[in-house]
Protein backbone atom coordinates (compact mmCIF):
# COMPACT_ATOMS: atom_id res chain seq x y z
CA UNK A 1 0.00 0.00 0.00
CA UNK A 2 1.48 2.98 -1.21
CA UNK A 3 1.49 6.12 1.13
CA UNK A 4 -0.02 9.19 -0.68
CA UNK A 5 1.40 12.12 1.43
CA UNK A 6 3.48 15.18 -0.10
CA UNK A 7 7.56 14.67 -0.21
CA UNK A 8 9.35 16.66 1.40
CA UNK A 9 12.72 17.24 2.65
CA UNK A 10 13.99 16.63 5.70
CA UNK A 11 14.19 20.84 6.73
CA UNK A 12 10.62 21.00 5.14
CA UNK A 13 9.77 18.06 7.43
CA UNK A 14 11.69 19.82 10.61
CA UNK A 15 9.53 23.41 9.79
CA UNK A 16 6.36 21.22 9.73
CA UNK A 17 6.85 19.48 12.78
CA UNK A 18 7.90 22.80 14.21
CA UNK A 19 4.18 24.35 13.61
CA UNK A 20 2.79 21.27 14.84
CA UNK A 21 4.11 21.83 18.40
CA UNK A 22 3.08 25.62 17.59
CA UNK A 23 -0.30 24.56 16.99
CA UNK A 24 -0.56 21.77 19.49
CA UNK A 25 1.05 24.16 22.35
CA UNK A 26 -1.45 27.44 21.31
CA UNK A 27 -4.09 26.22 19.46
CA UNK A 28 -4.80 23.09 21.21
CA UNK A 29 -4.20 20.84 18.11
CA UNK A 30 -4.14 17.27 19.15
CA UNK A 31 -2.10 14.89 16.37
CA UNK A 32 0.40 12.32 16.29
CA UNK A 33 3.16 12.77 13.31
CA UNK A 34 4.67 9.84 10.71
CA UNK A 35 7.40 10.33 9.33
CA UNK A 36 7.63 7.87 6.41
CA UNK A 37 11.12 7.62 4.15
CA UNK A 38 13.74 5.47 3.21
CA UNK A 39 16.91 4.12 5.94
CA UNK A 40 19.66 7.00 6.02
CA UNK A 41 17.32 10.10 4.70
CA UNK A 42 17.78 11.84 8.31
CA UNK A 43 14.20 10.94 9.66
CA UNK A 44 15.83 10.42 13.53
CA UNK A 45 18.10 13.87 13.13
CA UNK A 46 14.69 15.88 12.51
CA UNK A 47 13.28 15.02 15.62
CA UNK A 48 16.56 14.76 17.81
CA UNK A 49 16.65 18.70 15.93
CA UNK A 50 13.47 19.45 16.44
CA UNK A 51 13.57 18.64 20.59
CA UNK A 52 16.91 20.98 20.72
CA UNK A 53 15.00 23.72 19.11
CA UNK A 54 11.85 23.46 21.27
CA UNK A 55 13.67 22.69 24.66
CA UNK A 56 12.09 19.28 24.88
CA UNK A 57 13.13 16.13 26.90
CA UNK A 58 13.50 13.52 24.00
CA UNK A 59 11.91 9.90 25.00
CA UNK A 60 13.12 7.55 21.99
CA UNK A 61 11.44 4.01 22.14
CA UNK A 62 12.88 1.53 19.44
CA UNK A 63 9.71 -0.41 18.92
CA UNK A 64 11.49 -3.15 17.26
CA UNK A 65 13.30 -4.18 20.41
CA UNK A 66 9.74 -3.85 22.71
CA UNK A 67 7.50 -6.43 23.53
CA UNK A 68 3.17 -5.44 23.99
CA UNK A 69 4.35 -5.59 27.76
CA UNK A 70 6.89 -3.18 27.44
CA UNK A 71 4.78 -0.79 26.69
CA UNK A 72 1.72 -1.39 28.90
CA UNK A 73 3.77 -1.42 31.82
CA UNK A 74 4.28 -3.99 34.78
CA UNK A 75 1.26 -5.39 36.81
CA UNK A 76 1.17 -6.47 40.12
CA UNK A 77 -1.65 -7.68 42.43
CA UNK A 78 -3.00 -4.82 45.01
CA UNK A 79 -5.01 -6.49 47.92
CA UNK A 80 -6.08 -3.58 49.80
CA UNK A 81 -8.48 -2.71 46.59
CA UNK A 82 -8.46 -6.30 45.38
CA UNK A 83 -7.48 -5.16 41.91
CA UNK A 84 -4.39 -5.71 39.31
CA UNK A 85 -2.40 -2.34 38.92
CA UNK A 86 0.00 -1.03 36.55
CA UNK A 87 3.03 0.31 36.70
CA UNK A 88 4.41 2.35 33.87
CA UNK A 89 7.09 2.04 31.84
CA UNK A 90 9.84 5.24 32.71
CA UNK A 91 9.99 5.28 28.76
CA UNK A 92 6.80 7.38 28.43
CA UNK A 93 7.20 11.13 29.79
CA UNK A 94 5.30 12.24 32.78
CA UNK A 95 5.68 15.46 32.97
CA UNK A 96 4.53 19.07 32.58
CA UNK A 97 8.06 20.11 30.64
CA UNK A 98 7.78 20.07 26.91
CA UNK A 99 8.80 16.45 25.68
CA UNK A 100 8.53 14.34 22.63
CA UNK A 101 7.64 10.72 22.19
CA UNK A 102 9.43 9.42 19.49
CA UNK A 103 8.06 6.04 18.08
CA UNK A 104 10.94 4.90 16.05
CA UNK A 105 10.78 2.03 13.60
CA UNK A 106 7.02 2.00 13.64
CA UNK A 107 6.02 0.34 10.28
CA UNK A 108 8.95 -2.54 11.14
CA UNK A 109 7.40 -3.14 14.78
CA UNK A 110 5.46 -6.90 15.46
CA UNK A 111 1.51 -6.41 14.20
CA UNK A 112 1.31 -7.83 17.73
CA UNK A 113 2.68 -4.28 19.01
CA UNK A 114 0.06 -2.58 16.61
CA UNK A 115 -2.84 -2.66 19.35
CA UNK A 116 -1.28 -1.12 22.15
CA UNK A 117 0.48 1.91 20.25
CA UNK A 118 -2.80 3.11 19.07
CA UNK A 119 -3.92 4.18 22.08
CA UNK A 120 -1.04 6.44 22.37
CA UNK A 121 -1.60 7.48 19.13
CA UNK A 122 -5.21 8.17 19.19
CA UNK A 123 -6.26 8.69 22.90
CA UNK A 124 -2.35 9.63 23.77
CA UNK A 125 -2.54 6.86 26.80
CA UNK A 126 -1.59 3.33 27.57
CA UNK A 127 -3.55 1.62 29.91
CA UNK A 128 -4.48 4.29 32.67
CA UNK A 129 -1.47 6.25 32.02
CA UNK A 130 -2.24 9.13 29.60
CA UNK A 131 0.64 12.10 28.38
CA UNK A 132 0.47 15.32 29.54
CA UNK A 133 -0.65 17.84 27.07
CA UNK A 134 3.05 19.35 27.11
CA UNK A 135 4.02 15.49 25.45
CA UNK A 136 4.54 15.80 20.99
CA UNK A 137 4.31 11.94 19.45
CA UNK A 138 6.18 11.86 16.59
CA UNK A 139 6.68 8.19 14.66
CA UNK A 140 9.28 7.07 11.84
CA UNK A 141 9.42 4.09 9.47
CA UNK A 142 10.42 2.92 6.21
CA UNK A 143 8.40 1.52 3.82
CA UNK A 144 7.93 -1.91 2.24
CA UNK A 145 9.80 -0.33 -0.79
CA UNK A 146 12.48 0.96 0.75
CA UNK A 147 14.19 -2.65 0.99
CA UNK A 148 13.89 -1.98 4.90
CA UNK A 149 11.69 -4.78 7.10
CA UNK A 150 8.49 -3.27 7.26
CA UNK A 151 4.87 -4.13 7.50
CA UNK A 152 2.15 -2.17 5.54
CA UNK A 153 0.11 -0.07 7.62
CA UNK A 154 -3.18 -0.82 8.21
CA UNK A 155 -5.52 1.61 7.85
CA UNK A 156 -6.67 1.77 11.74
CA UNK A 157 -2.97 2.40 12.56
CA UNK A 158 -2.37 4.87 9.39
CA UNK A 159 -5.81 6.82 9.79
CA UNK A 160 -4.44 7.83 13.93
CA UNK A 161 -1.54 10.13 12.30
CA UNK A 162 0.02 12.88 9.94
CA UNK A 163 1.85 11.69 7.68
CA UNK A 164 4.89 12.61 5.91
CA UNK A 165 7.49 11.06 3.44
CA UNK A 166 10.95 12.50 3.67
CA UNK A 167 13.18 12.67 0.99
CA UNK A 168 16.80 13.27 0.88
CA UNK A 169 17.43 16.59 -1.10
CA UNK A 170 21.21 17.47 -1.66
CA UNK A 171 20.22 21.47 -1.56
CA UNK A 172 18.64 21.01 1.81
CA UNK A 173 21.06 18.71 3.52
CA UNK A 174 23.94 20.76 2.25
CA UNK A 175 22.28 24.32 3.57
CA UNK A 176 20.45 22.90 6.42
CA UNK A 177 22.45 19.88 7.52
CA UNK A 178 25.90 19.52 6.93
CA UNK A 179 27.00 23.56 8.29
CA UNK A 180 25.74 22.98 11.52
CA UNK A 181 26.26 19.14 11.83
CA UNK A 182 30.62 19.79 10.86
CA UNK A 183 30.54 18.30 8.11
CA UNK A 184 34.11 18.03 6.77
CA UNK A 185 34.56 20.44 3.59
CA UNK A 186 35.37 18.00 1.43
CA UNK A 187 32.14 15.77 1.68
CA UNK A 188 29.93 19.33 1.04
CA UNK A 189 32.19 19.74 -2.13
CA UNK A 190 31.52 16.37 -3.50
CA UNK A 191 27.89 16.79 -2.84
CA UNK A 192 27.66 19.84 -3.76
CA UNK A 193 28.98 18.97 -7.09
CA UNK A 194 27.80 15.36 -7.41
CA UNK A 195 24.31 15.31 -5.53
CA UNK A 196 23.31 12.74 -7.37
CA UNK A 197 25.54 10.60 -4.89
CA UNK A 198 23.61 11.89 -1.69
CA UNK A 199 20.97 9.16 -1.90
CA UNK A 200 20.92 5.95 -3.81
CA UNK A 201 19.39 3.25 -2.05
CA UNK A 202 17.16 2.62 -5.16
CA UNK A 203 19.36 2.62 -7.53
CA UNK A 204 21.76 -0.29 -5.48
CA UNK A 205 18.40 -2.31 -4.79
CA UNK A 206 18.08 -2.36 -8.35
CA UNK A 207 21.37 -3.51 -8.89
CA UNK A 208 21.05 -5.69 -5.97
CA UNK A 209 23.69 -4.04 -4.16
CA UNK A 210 23.56 -3.89 -0.30
CA UNK A 211 25.59 -0.98 0.23
CA UNK A 212 23.96 2.75 -0.71
CA UNK A 213 24.65 6.19 -0.21
CA UNK A 214 22.69 7.95 2.42
CA UNK A 215 23.23 11.48 4.09
CA UNK A 216 23.68 8.97 7.44
CA UNK A 217 26.47 7.17 5.24
CA UNK A 218 28.22 10.62 4.39
CA UNK A 219 27.96 11.80 8.10
CA UNK A 220 29.71 9.04 8.82
CA UNK A 221 32.33 9.22 5.98
CA UNK A 222 32.74 12.89 7.87
CA UNK A 223 33.68 11.38 10.88
CA UNK A 224 35.88 8.92 9.08
CA UNK A 225 38.44 12.02 7.33
CA UNK A 226 38.25 13.68 10.61
CA UNK A 227 39.43 10.99 12.85
CA UNK A 228 41.23 8.34 10.33
CA UNK A 229 44.43 9.05 9.41
CA UNK A 230 46.05 6.85 7.28
CA UNK A 231 44.78 6.88 3.61
CA UNK A 232 44.51 3.26 3.25
CA UNK A 233 42.74 2.80 6.00
CA UNK A 234 40.39 5.12 5.89
CA UNK A 235 39.93 4.45 1.95
CA UNK A 236 38.47 1.19 3.20
CA UNK A 237 36.01 2.48 5.48
CA UNK A 238 34.62 4.59 3.56
CA UNK A 239 34.07 1.95 0.65
CA UNK A 240 32.42 0.25 3.24
CA UNK A 241 30.19 2.61 4.26
CA UNK A 242 28.67 4.35 0.75
CA UNK A 243 30.47 1.93 -1.57
CA UNK A 244 33.69 1.20 -3.56
CA UNK A 245 32.69 3.08 -7.02
CA UNK A 246 31.66 6.26 -4.94
CA UNK A 247 34.74 5.54 -2.58
CA UNK A 248 36.99 6.05 -5.45
CA UNK A 249 36.12 8.84 -6.88
CA UNK A 250 35.39 10.97 -3.75
CA UNK A 251 38.88 9.77 -2.92
CA UNK A 252 39.95 11.55 -5.90
CA UNK A 253 38.93 14.55 -4.57
CA UNK A 254 39.25 14.53 -1.38
CA UNK A 255 42.85 14.14 -2.38
CA UNK A 256 42.67 17.66 -4.83
CA UNK A 257 41.11 19.33 -1.86
CA UNK A 258 43.52 18.34 0.82
CA UNK A 259 46.34 19.55 -1.75
CA UNK A 260 45.00 22.64 -2.33
CA UNK A 261 42.87 24.35 0.57
CA UNK A 262 44.73 25.83 3.24
CA UNK A 263 41.91 27.48 4.89
CA UNK A 264 43.69 28.11 8.69
CA UNK A 265 46.86 29.68 6.16
CA UNK A 266 44.62 31.99 4.36
CA UNK A 267 42.47 32.93 7.88
CA UNK A 268 46.48 33.96 9.01
CA UNK A 269 47.81 35.23 5.89
CA UNK A 270 48.09 39.16 5.13
CA UNK A 271 45.34 40.21 2.58
CA UNK A 272 48.17 40.75 -0.49
CA UNK A 273 49.34 37.26 0.14
CA UNK A 274 45.64 35.37 -0.45
CA UNK A 275 45.26 35.22 -3.59
CA UNK A 276 48.07 32.92 -4.75
CA UNK A 277 46.37 30.70 -2.11
CA UNK A 278 42.69 30.10 -3.91
CA UNK A 279 42.51 26.65 -5.22
CA UNK A 280 42.28 26.56 -8.81
CA UNK A 281 39.79 23.76 -9.31
CA UNK A 282 35.81 24.15 -8.52
CA UNK A 283 36.20 21.38 -6.14
CA UNK A 284 38.88 23.21 -4.22
CA UNK A 285 37.17 26.48 -4.03
CA UNK A 286 33.50 24.74 -3.11
CA UNK A 287 35.59 23.29 0.14
CA UNK A 288 37.49 26.28 0.77
CA UNK A 289 33.48 27.73 1.20
CA UNK A 290 32.42 25.33 2.90
CA UNK A 291 35.33 25.54 5.11
CA UNK A 292 35.70 28.58 5.89
CA UNK A 293 32.00 28.68 7.20
CA UNK A 294 32.97 25.99 9.76
CA UNK A 295 36.16 27.91 10.97
CA UNK A 296 34.52 31.53 11.13
CA UNK A 297 34.56 32.84 14.94
CA UNK A 298 33.30 36.47 15.70
CA UNK A 299 37.20 37.39 16.01
CA UNK A 300 37.82 36.46 12.33
CA UNK A 301 34.55 37.34 10.56
CA UNK A 302 35.99 40.41 9.12
CA UNK A 303 38.91 38.01 7.47
CA UNK A 304 36.22 35.76 6.35
CA UNK A 305 33.99 38.40 4.90
CA UNK A 306 37.38 39.24 2.89
CA UNK A 307 37.51 36.26 1.65
CA UNK A 308 34.77 36.03 0.39
CA UNK A 309 34.47 39.38 -1.13
CA UNK A 310 38.09 39.12 -2.82
CA UNK A 311 36.55 35.32 -4.43
CA UNK A 312 34.73 37.28 -6.43
CA UNK A 313 37.24 39.11 -8.16
CA UNK A 314 39.30 36.00 -8.88
CA UNK A 315 40.06 35.85 -12.52
CA UNK A 316 42.86 35.03 -14.57
CA UNK A 317 44.88 31.18 -15.45
CA UNK A 318 43.26 28.32 -13.61
CA UNK A 319 39.97 30.71 -12.56
CA UNK A 320 38.63 30.86 -15.74
CA UNK A 321 34.71 29.26 -16.10
CA UNK A 322 34.52 29.03 -12.51
CA UNK A 323 31.50 30.08 -11.17
CA UNK A 324 33.15 32.54 -8.40
CA UNK A 325 30.43 35.08 -8.25
CA UNK A 326 27.92 32.42 -7.39
CA UNK A 327 30.00 30.77 -5.01
CA UNK A 328 30.57 33.80 -3.23
CA UNK A 329 27.07 34.96 -2.68
CA UNK A 330 26.69 31.40 -1.79
CA UNK A 331 29.13 31.89 1.18
CA UNK A 332 27.67 35.29 1.98
CA UNK A 333 24.38 33.96 2.27
CA UNK A 334 25.10 31.02 4.70
CA UNK A 335 27.55 33.45 6.55
CA UNK A 336 25.16 35.50 7.19
CA UNK A 337 22.58 33.38 8.63
CA UNK A 338 25.70 32.10 11.04
CA UNK A 339 26.78 35.89 12.16
CA UNK A 340 22.44 36.22 12.84
CA UNK A 341 22.51 32.80 14.98
CA UNK A 342 25.13 34.04 16.85
CA UNK A 343 24.80 37.88 16.91
CA UNK A 344 27.59 39.12 15.22
CA UNK A 345 26.10 41.74 12.70
CA UNK A 346 28.00 44.20 13.57
CA UNK A 347 30.76 42.75 11.66
CA UNK A 348 28.70 43.16 8.78
CA UNK A 349 27.79 46.35 9.84
CA UNK A 350 32.02 47.19 10.39
CA UNK A 351 32.79 45.74 6.64
CA UNK A 352 33.70 47.93 3.66
CA UNK A 353 34.19 44.53 1.76
CA UNK A 354 30.38 43.69 2.34
CA UNK A 355 28.91 46.96 2.15
CA UNK A 356 30.51 47.47 -1.12
CA UNK A 357 29.12 43.87 -1.76
CA UNK A 358 25.45 44.92 -0.93
CA UNK A 359 25.76 48.07 -2.83
CA UNK A 360 26.75 45.77 -5.80
CA UNK A 361 23.86 43.81 -5.76
CA UNK A 362 21.66 46.59 -4.84
CA UNK A 363 22.14 48.06 -7.89
CA UNK A 364 21.78 45.05 -10.01
CA UNK A 365 18.18 44.06 -8.32
CA UNK A 366 19.41 41.56 -6.31
CA UNK A 367 17.99 41.10 -2.70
Amino acid sequence: MSVNATTVSAGEALRVLEAGWAAQTTGGLVASWMLHGRPGVGKTEVVQTLAARIGAELFDLRLTTIEPQDLRGLPYFDHASAKTIWYRPEDLPDTDAPAILFLDELTAAAPALQPTVYGLLQERRVGRHRLPGSVMIVAAGNRVEDGAIAYDMGTALSDRLIHMIVQASPEDWLTSYALPAGIHPAVAAFIRTRPDLLETTEDSLRRGQMIACTPRSWTRVSKIIQTVADRTLRQVMIAGTVGAAPAAEFALLADEIAASVQIDAMLAAPRRARAAMYPRSLHGLTALVYGLLGAVRRDNLGVAIELLADLRGLSGPGFAGLPVQELASFGFEMLIGRALERGWESGFAESPDYAAYAAERQAAGLP
